[in-house]
């Protein structure tokens, strides 16, 4: 073991894809600690020398962190607070987007669109953690959004969700916090602020992860027939091709309404108490 920053300054690794493909660098952003998200770079240090890199810095009082890698290119994808921002409209959990940098570009993955009836492959509010497949097609990530909140907080529940890489996603941009993005994005959990007691319904999903390519584990919080939150362990199988992704839901993909973007078709393949001992399949 070796200690290989020495900058007074923190260096805050995600938990999860922060190599390089060469196993050469370390990637990591400087935010003062976990809770505040204020960091202005993401950079990565080379594990033998020692040596820093900034691989981007944050202008017009935007903040970064939260960084991690392609499997198999030096690609990287973070989380990108607003650009400029003001009482009305600053970094929060639906106020947020990813970012990919590969040799020196910059786009986003993610398109917002918050003014109905909404752009088909756009999201309407903030993803966070963003993790490349195994094989580097796709991004998970969680998401909060920004209509749901702007109706009542209580509604802007946690979820799941995917960008895949089929066409950009061009928006109208009819307000101007929304943005255009180079994926697909979906959501792939469906939450309701009042589960059923004893039911699988969720209200919140988080700490996805991928199961080979093409299914993602995550944690559903439900009710226990006496009402308790117990966490339970979730896979849903995801689309192989773009016409799957690309299929509506429980609601339509062009939304008028205030329901949150709807998930493409999934099935739940098998659930878990947390509690209990029991080990995950795979897909199918």
């Amino acid at each position: 073991m070796k200690q290989i920053t020495f900058a007074p300054r923190n260096h805050l690794l995600t938990n999860t894809n922060t190599w390089t493909p060469d196993s050469q660098w370390l990637v990591f952003d400087v935010r003062p600690s976990g809770a505040s998200f204020t960091g202005e770079t993401i950079e990565r240090v080379n594990i033998h020398t020692g040596k820093v890199e900034v691989i981007y810095r944050a202008s017009q009082g935007a903040h970064v962190g939260v960084v991690t890698v392609h499997p198999k290119s030096e690609k990287y994808v973070f989380i990108h607070g607003p650009e400029n921002p003001d009482e009305t409209w600053y970094y929060d959990f639906h106020h947020r987007r990813g970012v990919i940098v590969e040799s020196g570009k910059v786009s986003n993955l993610d398109a917002m669109d918050i003014t109905a009836p909404y752009t088909p492959g756009a999201l309407r509010g903030g993803s966070h953690v963003h993790v490349f497949s195994p094989n580097g097609e796709r991004v998970s990530f969680t998401y909060n959004d920004h209509v749901m909140h702007e109706l009542d907080p209580a509604l802007d529940l946690r979820n799941v969700g995917v960008a895949a890489p089929f066409c950009p996603v061009n928006v109208q941009k009819q307000h101007p916090r929304e943005y255009s993005g180079s994926h697909w994005c979906v959501l792939v959990s469906k939450t309701t602020p009042t589960p059923q007691p004893g039911s699988d319904e969720i209200n919140r999903a988080y700490e996805e992860g991928w199961v080979g390519n093409h299914a993602l584990a995550f944690i559903g919080d439900t009710l226990s027939a006496k009402g308790e939150k117990v966490p339970e362990l979730f896979i849903v199988e995801l689309p192989q091709d773009e016409a799957g992704w690309k299929v509506a839901g429980d609601a339509p993909l062009k939304r008028n309404g205030n329901n949150p973007a709807c998930a493409t078709a999934w099935r739940r393949a098998a659930t878990f108490n947390l509690y209990a001992p029991s080990y995950l399949p795979g897909p199918g």
